[in-house]
């Protein structure tokens, strides 16, 4: 309710000065609705932090959004910028939540002030990676962004612009802060958070670059404060420093985490193009990821089919591990349960966070049949590689595959 309200008055509070000065304001928006429906019943299909998703029967819940946008001119040099977004989120409802809110000061031709809430330039797509029609497939792949998270962060950022010749450099560079909930109950904080992205744009090519860093905190996570408490009671009752320095390791409190990525687009002529290549890690069991993907595409007059190959690998998380058993003279119960908390760390490698590893291959069209206008259909075949993947609310043991179907209509205005 609270997030409803603040996204309310924001809308109400930039779209107020129309009466008085409508050419300085400009109001604009988006939206998707989605029918997004799978094959089995044993596991569920969702976009990153959702917390139910897909199954057999049909829903609207996973692609479907809807968002609204405010643009003010101040004067010739100070605008002021709010954009709220309903979607379905962590807590399995259509939140209204504050995307955008920032004042821009453009202090030269070149280069531009922001300050407020901004999106994490993490992405080839983040500023817009919920508006569907500025997109070719009907979903960013969730192999590379499940792995950041973050959508929004509250400080200030810096952006340069300028063209040499044919080509347009833009460099950003953001400091604040973030704090998303999880799916679950948890949350995550991002402290001392600072994110570079530099683009170049030549014709029809575009190249990136982006590096996120910070501080993560997870919060009110239940399974993992259980299992610290146990650790250090471990490490305490059979005198076992490993299990205490295991505690230490697999806490995510104020510790470092980097995310980079580099990306192309290429639109050319009849071919459309695009990929993105993504590193995670952090000091903590958040494993350390490698993810990518790559899509291509043929625009046949107003058609566009498309077809992409995206994968998620797991390169390794902080484990330093306890023995097996433990030495002579000690209690009965110390070795099995010594084995039964490193089955549980070890199960740590795919939960939480989004740490399972998977691939998907993809099919869809894209036909813009009116202006402002697109309907899209997609077909995506799911391969977890462990566990269940990146689906959620499997049945224990299922690994799928897993057939995705989903048909939306994307809007501007």
């Amino acid at each position: 309710m609270k997030k409803r309200i603040i996204a309310s008055a924001l809308a109400l509070s930039l779209a107020a000065p129309c009466a008085f000065a409508q050419d300085a304001v400009r109001i604009s928006g988006f939206g998707t609705g989605a029918l997004t429906w799978t094959n089995t019943d044993k596991a569920e299909f969702a976009r990153p932090n959702q917390a139910s998703g897909a199954k057999k029967d049909v829903t609207t819940g996973v692609d479907s959004n809807f968002g609204v946008q405010a643009d003010y001119a101040v004067n010739s040099w100070l605008s002021v910028t709010g954009q709220g977004l309903v979607r379905k989120d962590a807590q399995d409802d259509f939140g209204a939540e504050l995307a955008w809110a920032f004042a821009k000061a453009k202090v030269s031709d070149d280069v531009a002030i922001r300050v407020g809430r901004m999106g994490v330039p993490a992405f080839m797509i983040s500023d817009y990676r919920n508006v569907g029609y500025a997109n070719t497939m009907l979903r960013p792949p969730a192999e590379v962004y499940s792995q950041m998270l973050f959508n929004t962060v509250d400080g200030a950022d810096v952006i340069w612009q300028h063209s040499y010749g044919d080509t347009t450099y833009t460099a950003q560079f953001a400091v604040g802060k973030s704090k998303v909930d999880i799916a679950g109950g948890p949350s995550l904080e991002g402290r001392r958070l600072t994110a570079l992205n530099l683009v170049a744009e030549h014709g029809p090519l575009t190249v990136r670059f982006g590096r996120v860093d910070g501080r993560l905190t997870l919060n009110h996570s239940a399974s993992l404060t259980t299992l610290l408490n146990t650790l250090n009671t471990v490490a305490a009752g059979y005198k076992l420093p490993q299990a205490a320095q295991l505690a230490t390791d697999i806490d995510v409190r104020d510790k470092k985490a980097s995310f980079t990525s580099l990306g192309a687009t290429l639109d050319w002529n009849n071919i459309v193009m695009q990929s993105e290549y993504a590193k995670r890690k952090t000091d903590s069991y958040i494993n350390d990821t490698t993810s990518w993907y790559v899509m291509g595409g043929y625009r046949i007059s107003k058609f566009l089919p498309y077809y992409s190959h995206a994968k998620l690998s797991i390169d390794g998380n902080v484990h330093n591990g306890m023995p097996a058993a433990c030495p002579a003279g000690y209690p009965a119960a110390c070795t099995p349960t010594l084995a039964a908390l490193n089955g549980v760390v070890a199960n740590l490698r795919y939960t939480g966070v989004s740490q399972g590893e998977q691939q998907t291959d993809t099919i869809g069209l894209r036909w813009d049949f009116r202006s402002s206008v697109a309907l899209k259909v997609q077909f995506d075949r799911v391969r977890p590689n462990k566990a269940a993947g990146l689906l959620i609310n499997a049945q224990p043991g299922y690994k799928g595959p897993v057939t995705v179907g989903a048909v939306a209509l994307d809007f501007v205005f």
